[in-house]
């Protein structure tokens, strides 16, 4: 299928919040980037919502967790049948799909022969029929499914290719290298989102495939769930208009970059995810964007100067990398400065903006920490992490965070994070936690 023609893109708009002022021999510049994209495409979802010339071609691939565990218990496999059945009627019509059972090998379910198949009402029916024939049995080797979905996305000329895979149990039957090489050979290729149903699977493994392809991941603890979830996926996929975006940070001489990471929706760290894009400049990978906006914190090291002079400590652009080496430019940036003051007041105020990250990013970090620390029997460490969580959460307005933590520990005092570890904790909740520990409040502006 031919891109359509004119598909309508949404406009970027960047915004910085910041405390631009130093004090004197300051050298450390903070500043959250908003980056909104407004006023692409408003088709409908679902079937036959597509209209050429206003929506980017597409081509998802969803892998489906065949392993022998998928029939423990056997309703488990049932549902996931049923999810992906849902995700399918979920396509756009013209969408290139394919539907891939994961074991220890993969295997093409639909439509076979290493192609795709574009959406339409026959090809879903077919596809829904071929699911019925799914059954558990084998291991689980996902590096293998990855590599046959970046095969069969890359065989259709569309501009976004999405995969989304399920899982129920540890990734047993390939080494973690052998994943790791499969990752870094699929990244920049397609986006993922991973899912994990049930409470056999790992966290880190599913978190981490959902992180390298700048795709979501969650847990789906019951598999009656898994129908709802998929087709909330392919909805959000199937709003995606812009594929590969990048955050192009150029900052002058003498400065450096010491991180760049999301902060919201989720924290994500993509400071070591730098690509070289000419002089003093580089790209950070966002993935696809619809309607939608997100927030980056930057940190940059400017050398020190004098009281009364001031800088443009970094430039953020938002690019599309071209495979010939140059990029589109979206049109939208924003710039951080850094002024050096001897007014006391203005050099040690906070931005607002980058108090509020900086919390919900310790606020991550301190969770994982703390579930790791209960796992191996550190109580006391656990229960310090753990309640500095509580405190964070509390003071951020991550309400939802807050009600996860409340399964895992007894909160005496939110306020100064005194709490208890709980001697009993549902294995679901306590990966509920650790699975969505990293999604953030927005600042109040």
């Amino acid at each position: 299928m031919a891109n359509f023609a004119k598909p309508d893109v949404p406009r970027f708009s960047v915004d910085v919040y910041q405390n631009e002022y130093l004090p004197e021999g300051g050298r450390e510049v903070n500043a959250i980037v908003t980056v909104t994209a407004t006023g692409g495409g408003t088709i409908g979802k679902g079937p036959g919502a597509a209209v050429p010339g206003r929506r980017p071609s597409a081509a998802v691939a969803l892998m489906v967790d065949c392993s022998g565990s998928m029939d423990y218990p056997p309703t488990k496999m049932r549902h996931a049948r049923d999810a992906t059945a849902a995700a399918v009627e979920t396509l756009r019509d013209g969408t290139h799909f394919a539907v891939i059972g994961g074991t220890h090998v993969a295997t093409e379910v639909y439509p076979g022969g290493g192609r795709l198949a574009v959406a339409g009402p026959a090809t879903r029916e077919e596809a829904k029929r071929a699911l019925r024939r799914l059954s558990a049995g084998g291991g689980t080797a996902i590096g293998t499914w990855l590599r046959l979905a970046d095969r069969l996305l890359a065989s259709a000329d569309v501009t976004l290719r999405h995969g989304i895979l399920l899982t129920d149990g540890r990734n047993e039957h390939e080494s973690p290298d052998d994943l790791r090489a499969a990752l870094d050979a699929c990244a920049g290729r397609f986006t993922c989102d991973a899912r994990g149903v049930g409470t056999d699977w790992e966290v880190k493994e599913v978190t981490g495939i959902a992180s390298a392809l700048l795709g979501t991941a969650d847990i789906v603890a019951d598999p009656a769930g898994l129908a709802a979830d998929f087709t909330r996926m392919m909805e959000t996929a199937m709003d995606k208009e812009v594929a590969d975006v990048a955050l192009r940070v150029w900052t002058p001489v003498g400065t450096a970059i010491r991180f760049v990471k999301q902060v919201a929706p989720a924290v994500a760290d993509l400071t070591g995810r730098r690509t070289e894009a000419g002089p003093r400049a580089g790209d950070y990978p966002t993935g696809s964007w619809g309607d939608e906006s997100r927030d980056y914190h930057l940190c940059v090291e400017v050398p020190p100067a004098g009281l009364g002079r001031e800088m443009l400590a970094a430039r953020v652009s938002l690019v599309v990398p071209q495979p010939d080496g140059t990029a589109q430019n979206l049109g939208a940036q924003g710039l951080v400065r850094a002024v050096w003051t001897d007014d006391m007041t203005a050099s040690t105020a906070i931005s607002p903006q980058v108090a509020h990250y900086t919390g919900q990013a310790e606020l991550a970090q301190v969770i994982k920490q703390g579930l790791d620390l209960r796992k191996v029997g550190d109580f006391d460490g656990a229960t310090a992490k753990l309640g500095r969580a509580v405190q964070l959460a509390s003071a951020s307005g991550n309400a939802d965070t807050a009600k996860l933590l409340a399964k895992v520990v007894d909160v005496v005092d939110a306020a100064t994070g005194t709490v208890r570890l709980k001697t009993r904790v549902a294995e679901a909740d306590e990966m509920t936690l650790e699975t969505r520990s990293t999604k953030t409040v927005r600042v109040k502006k």
